[in-house]
């Protein structure tokens, strides 16, 4: 993925992951992972559990400073924690691959839409 902070370089697998599992198998993917990072009281990805559960997902070499950034990152309601939602849209941001993947499927399934309609 691309960086979370400063330094933080990791190998962008998330196209990959589509590749092999599809669209709704990464996202799947992403739930799973998603639940296994998240404060089970809660239903969110608190900084909290975030230390406590990267490990599970091989993150346990990040930083203090890099996971107060993902999460900075990735809380676009500003409560502090990650809801499911933003955790896969944080996901999404960090793989520009994916990214520019996304913007090809949008237009692909758009002009389907557009083939397919009966105006």
């Amino acid at each position: 993925m691309a960086g979370i902070g400063k330094g933080a370089i990791f190998e962008d697998l998330l196209p990959v992951m589509a590749d092999k599992l599809g669209g709704e198998g990464l996202i799947r993917e992403l739930c799973n992972g998603f639940q296994l990072l998240m404060d089970k009281d809660n239903g969110v990805i608190t900084l909290e559990s975030l230390r406590k559960n990267s490990r599970l997902l091989g993150l346990q070499d990040l930083k203090e400073d890099e996971l107060v950034s993902m999460v900075k990152e990735g809380d676009l309601d500003g409560d502090g924690a990650l809801s499911q939602m933003e955790f896969c849209v944080l996901m999404f941001r960090l793989s520009p691959e994916l990214m520019e993947e996304s913007q090809f499927w949008l237009e692909e399934a758009l002009e389907e839409e557009l083939k397919n309609a009966k105006f």
